[in-house]
């Protein structure tokens, strides 16, 4: 209350509790801030507070003050608990701020337990947006909450959570104003079913775009049947990037748990825009060869997901793929494998998911001409041998499908007509991963045949004997690793699944063997 009215305040210790939320992973956990007010002149924050936290109560001041309310001239503790949690960042502002207010008989404090409240105050009052509200209205409802009071810009983001009341708020007066009773906000409300089955799956780049590569655009197809991982080599022009640049456009949509899943990642990562929903349309990121590890896998002092957990449920395009460090790429191996990445500091340890479909592209050697069917290469074979080795054996060795892509002809540039259309590849591949829904309907987590571990190998692939007499001749002839002959393997299950065929036969042997082009030790030797 304005300080005119604050004459008859009462003066004995006073406790109020505002529960707020802290991130960890992608997920929060419920943190109460316990304010005590009692004689005095001091404010301390406790509870493992970082810089940000503490700085809030300069900033308290102001907004307080900006909206005609007097800082309590009390001895002010206030504690955060869990006290074993470090709380970060500058959306606890909110919580502290009406805690302070309902210590200080400004609001009642009864109503301030109905409410999650998390937000950042400016010095005027005003509300400024959070990252990771979704995990937190998640949290909230979980914790059996009335509802959550955020700023206005992420009141959208936390009503996709059903059975919620979510009130998007402007200005500190304006919470104020409603917790005394004095204003009606009215909460926001998103039919998160409904907005997912209407949502647009519009793309800018479709594949009727690409002229000729028909080889490469049914590898790109097998790869997206079957979640594979895919590596494209080729000169400089030949479509590389614009291939990889229209793979989302022939992906199955997500479902709405993935959906809410990605949403969750990118909101913990502050990623989402203003008044964002949820995402519905598989992410694709597209780092520069300059990222550092941390970048790609997250961490940080303040951990935030990395490149590979933003990728989740979408794909991870790395274009120039041996101009990466080395210390980049070998990261990626864990990931690739268990589909998600543990960061383990000494303040922290954080479990990301990484479920991504990698897409690397990269020209056979330094000056991208090996192997042209025109230009002269000016690398010799120790140059070439030299840039391949940069991508280490157990890496290619994670990625299913290795093509080789060569510049498109004369003819195939000149011909007007459209080339088949990402709607007609897409029908494919939901058709083959409808399949490989129902071959997994009771395991729980696997979702394609990328994720098949050997035991589900043995179970559904089953290749004929001529099949297996070819996958025994092309083992020995190259000299390929175990975990070659299982990408091998399931790479041949998804292009059955393409045909819908239950039997893994020697053709799609056949087929899945001609996309391990770099495990031909004769492939950069010229012969």
């Amino acid at each position: 209350m304005p300080s005119s009215e604050k004459d008859s305040r009462n003066r004995s210790p006073m406790l109020v509790k505002v529960y707020a939320a802290a991130l960890q992973g992608i997920d929060a956990i419920g943190v109460t801030v316990e304010v005590m007010a009692s004689n005095g002149f001091q404010t301390i924050i406790v509870g493992l507070p970082d810089a940000t936290v503490k700085e809030s109560n300069e900033r308290i001041h102001s907004a307080m003050a900006s909206i005609g309310y007097s800082y309590p001239r009390r001895k002010l503790v206030v504690n955060m608990a869990p006290a074993d949690v470090r709380k970060e960042g500058s959306a606890f502002d909110l919580p502290i701020a009406l805690g302070i207010m309902g210590a200080g008989g400004d609001i009642p404090g009864e109503r301030l337990g109905e409410f999650l409240i998390m937000g950042e105050l400016s010095l005027d009052g005003t509300l400024l947006p959070v990252k990771g509200v979704l995990p937190m209205a998640i949290m909230a409802r979980q914790r059996g909450l009335r509802g959550m009071i955020v700023p206005v810009a992420n009141a959208t983001e936390a009503a996709v959570v059903n059975n919620l009341e979510v009130y998007g708020c402007r200005s500190l007066r304006e919470i104020v104003e409603f917790l005394r009773g004095k204003a009606v906000l009215e909460p926001t409300v998103v039919d998160t079913r409904g907005e997912f089955a209407a949502a647009s799956q519009h793309f800018d780049c479709d594949f009727a775009d690409v002229k000729g590569q028909e080889s490469v655009k049914r590898a790109v197809e097998v790869a997206c049947a079957g979640g594979h991982n895919i590596l494209m080599v080729g000169p400089p022009g030949a479509g590389k990037s614009m291939m990889a640049k229209r793979i989302p456009s022939i992906l199955p949509p997500l479902t709405l748990a993935e959906a809410l899943e990605t949403t969750k990642i990118h909101s913990v990562a502050g990623k989402l825009k203003g008044g964002s929903k949820l995402m519905t349309v598989r992410p694709f990121r597209s780092p520069h060869h300059t990222i550092s590890p941390v970048a790609l896998v997250g961490g940080g002092s303040n951990p935030v997901p990395g490149e590979i957990s933003l990728a989740h449920n979408g794909v991870l395009y790395l274009d120039e793929f041996p101009e990466f460090s080395r210390t980049v790429l070998e990261v990626m191996r864990q990931p690739l494998e268990d589909r998600h990445i543990n960061i383990s500091r000494a303040k922290y340890s954080i479990d990301y998911p990484a479920g991504f479909m990698l897409v690397a592209s990269m020209n056979p050697c330094p000056c991208g001409y090996y192997n042209h069917p025109t230009k002269e290469c000016t690398c010799s074979q120790t140059q070439v041998q030299r840039y391949l080795s940069k991508i280490s054996g157990p890496l290619l060795d994670r990625i299913d499908l290795q093509v080789e892509i060569l510049p498109v002809p004369f003819r195939d540039l000149q011909d007007m007509r459209p080339g088949e259309s990402s709607a007609d590849i897409r029908r494919r591949v939901v058709a083959a991963r409808a399949i490989q829904a129902r071959r997994f309907e009771s395991l729980p987590g696997i979702y394609c045949n990328a994720q098949m571990t050997p035991r589900m190998m043995a179970e559904f692939v089953c290749p004929e004997d001529a099949a297996m007499a070819i996958l025994e001749r092309v083992m020995v002839k190259y000299d390929m690793s175990a975990r070659a002959y299982d990408r091998i393997l399931k790479v041949a299950r998804t292009i059955a699944d393409l045909e819908a065929s239950p039997t893994v036969t020697a053709s799609h042997i056949s087929e899945a063997v001609s996309y391990r082009s770099l495990d031909r030790p004769t492939w950069g030797l010229g012969y």
